[in-house]
């Protein structure tokens, strides 16, 4: 099985170095058409340079492919609308979205400022939600498209110092799980890869060694899979070190204690009630689908 992209169109966002630079890399080598994206800032977001887009954008060339560079903030509505209107006048569709531009500003709860929180909100959400919001008409007048967010083990499990990003990381999957049933009906998939790497933003989190084994290479297979015609809809991926697995939320039988129970019933029964023996995925009945 080999899989191609010839004829297909794809954006990158935040893909001037690290995940998004392979991601893109591996796109347009398997032949598609990318918009490289990248505000080109530092980690915590401030500043912006276009060079690191525009150098991507020269690896694929010289590799004999098609790309452009675009600098736009994705938590700008307006940078949002550029990267879509750069692939929509250059190629006239758009097959394949990776969320992926982030920034870091870790702090204590205690300690951080609302600003800090916001901020990464504003980058990793909702940057992914007004990227998104541009491609998806496009994605249902195709009847086509793969989405794919850039969650986190900080957002699934929590991580120290993390609050901000760990929020702004599950609510990716929150935001994941309606788009895979609104978009099923036009055949528009949307994931999520939860990576750990060695990238600039991590590369003060690990020790070295552990950085060594984490190349960012070994997650973008995982990714590139999540874009292609066999993509699932609504899977969590998980990929570090060239191990890949399914992160889920499960839920177990309960206990039926009736419309009488008190505080002291759930105490009584708590370990029952939390035992997950057996527990296995469940969906929402499904109302109201528009």
């Amino acid at each position: 099985m080999s899989y191609s992209f010839e004829g297909k169109v794809a954006i990158v966002t935040g893909a001037g170095g690290g995940l998004g630079r392979c991601h893109a890399l591996e796109l347009a080598r398997r032949g598609a058409r990318v918009v490289v994206n990248d505000l080109g800032g530092a980690m915590d977001g401030t500043g912006g340079s276009s060079e690191a887009a525009l150098a991507v954008v020269d690896e694929i060339k010289q590799a004999g492919g098609e790309a452009l560079a675009n600098g736009g903030s994705v938590s700008d509505r307006q940078g949002a609308k550029s990267m879509v209107k750069d692939a929509m006048d250059a190629w006239g569709r758009v097959d394949v979205l990776i969320n992926n531009a982030g920034i870091l500003r870790d702090k204590s709860f205690a300690k951080m400022a609302l600003d800090d929180f916001q901020v990464v909100l504003d980058v990793h959400l909702i940057g992914s939600v007004n990227v998104t919001k541009e491609v998806w008409p496009i994605m249902r007048e195709q009847n086509y498209g793969r989405i794919v967010m850039t969650t986190s083990p900080s957002g699934l499990y929590g991580n120290f110092g993390q609050t901000n990003y760990g929020a702004a990381k599950l609510g990716l999957v929150g935001f994941m799980n309606s788009l895979k049933i609104e978009g099923a009906k036009n055949n528009i998939h949307t994931n999520a890869i939860a990576p750990v790497a060695a990238t600039r933003m991590t590369e003060n989190l690990m020790p070295e060694d552990a950085l060594k084994a984490l190349g960012p290479e070994l997650i973008t297979p995982a990714v590139v899979y999540l874009c292609t015609e066999d993509a699932p809809n609504g899977v969590v991926v998980q990929a570090q070190g060239g191990k890949y697995s399914v992160a889920c939320i499960v839920e177990n039988e309960g206990v039926d204690l009736g419309v009488d129970a008190t505080v002291e019933d759930i105490g009584e029964n708590y370990a029952r009630i939390s035992d997950l023996t057996g527990a296995k995925p469940r969906g929402m009945l499904q109302l109201n689908q528009v």
